[in-house]
């Protein structure tokens, strides 16, 4: 039997990636279209059942543009039953039209669903239960378990933390887990394994890298595999633009540094040190990128040679700035360079780190 399990769709979610409107509809309707076409891709690989580890929608009160795509697209595959497990985002999201036969849904306790052999449970967390629920969990050795929860792995218990030491000894073959964005697995004990599918299609700069879902073997043991899904993926490099004497000079060092796919959304952090003074040198060099991918982000990241005798003389704002540091005599002069980069960075960019 064939299995999907996956997490964090987030419908409806803003795009963090401070897209412009345009793109960001145009982001918003892929992820909801990536949702789709997993479900297409579940019917052509003969997939029985879909797990929704939490976090279909973004929020409580989803838009209903949102619900009635995905309520849509699972009455419309009857032949497909979804698990929907719901998260800390759509805690209260309930449909109330009418009932689904192939929309299986969870509670506060655990609830169990059959399938000949294979044994599929959840339990939606919070704080009441946040304590019981381990020692509630009666799973039968000769079944094939597969558990579902939405939370953060941790070694101590609460709303949104799992206990993952007081699942060991359960019975678990399959822990499919839905909260953390990116695909990650690990082992519960020698029987079982946990796994997070990460969500379909990242949204913002914190959500770079592959997306996509788990797809389940299941027979009388569970065999799992990552399958990259997603219709965009986000990137973030860095690039060392030293030596360069000019925005352009720095977009050519970029342009010859990365290798990322057109299709894709990219942060470009500018490193290393130059000697010009240009404090739209983040904005021209991203200018220049725009025609390259579906969306840069560059941020100037590089430190200033600077020319002291020149700029101590400067009758500004930077110059007085120079002129009080050097005069100190409270620190070293290792410590008056670093202060000065970081009074120059907040001067030119109104940021420090």
């Amino acid at each position: 039997m064939r299995i999907i399990h996956c997490a964090d769709i987030h419908l409806g979610s803003k795009m963090e990636a401070r897209l412009p409107k345009e793109k960001s509809d145009e982001r918003k309707e892929e992820v909801r279209l990536s949702f789709h076409r997993m479900v297409r891709y579940a019917k052509e690989n003969d997939v029985k059942v879909i797990l929704l580890s939490g976090d279909v929608f973004d929020s409580d009160r989803p838009l209903k543009k949102d619900k009635e795509f995905f309520y849509t697209v699972v009455k419309n595959n009857s032949d497909i039953d979804f698990l929907y497990l719901r998260g800390n985002h759509d805690s209260r999201e309930s449909y109330t039209e009418s009932d689904i036969a192939n929309l299986k849904m969870f509670t506060r306790e655990w609830t169990h669903y059959l399938y000949g052999n294979i044994e599929i449970c959840g339990i939606e967390m919070e704080e009441g239960n946040a304590s019981s629920l381990y020692s509630q969990l009666n799973l039968m050795k000769e079944r094939v378990n597969i558990v579902m929860m939405h939370g953060q792995t941790d070694t101590a218990e609460g709303k949104d933390k799992i206990h993952l030491a007081k699942l060991s000894g359960k019975n678990i073959d399959y822990l499919a887990l839905g909260h953390l964005h990116s695909y990650a697995e690990g082992a519960i004990d020698e029987r079982g394994r946990y796994a997070y599918s990460g969500c379909l299609e990242g949204r913002g700069f914190d959500e770079c890298g592959e997306k996509g879902f788990v797809l389940l073997e299941v027979s009388d043991t569970v065999k799992s595999a990552f399958i990259p899904h997603a219709r965009r993926m986000i990137e973030e490099v860095s690039v060392d633009v030293g030596g360069a004497d000019s925005a352009y000079q720095a977009y050519q060092k970029v342009k010859s540094a990365i290798k990322c796919s057109a299709d894709n959304l990219i942060r470009v952090n500018l490193t290393g040190e130059v000697s010009f003074y240009d404090d739209t040198l983040a904005k021209e060099v991203e200018k220049l990128l725009g025609g390259d991918f579906y969306f840069v982000s560059v941020k100037d990241r590089t430190n200033r040679k600077i020319d002291m005798e020149k700029l101590s003389g400067d009758l500004s704002l930077k110059g007085e700035f120079l002129r009080t540091v050097l005069k100190s005599e409270q620190y070293t002069e290792e410590q008056k360079q670093k202060i000065i980069r970081a009074g120059l960075r907040a001067l030119l960019y109104g940021e420090v780190e």
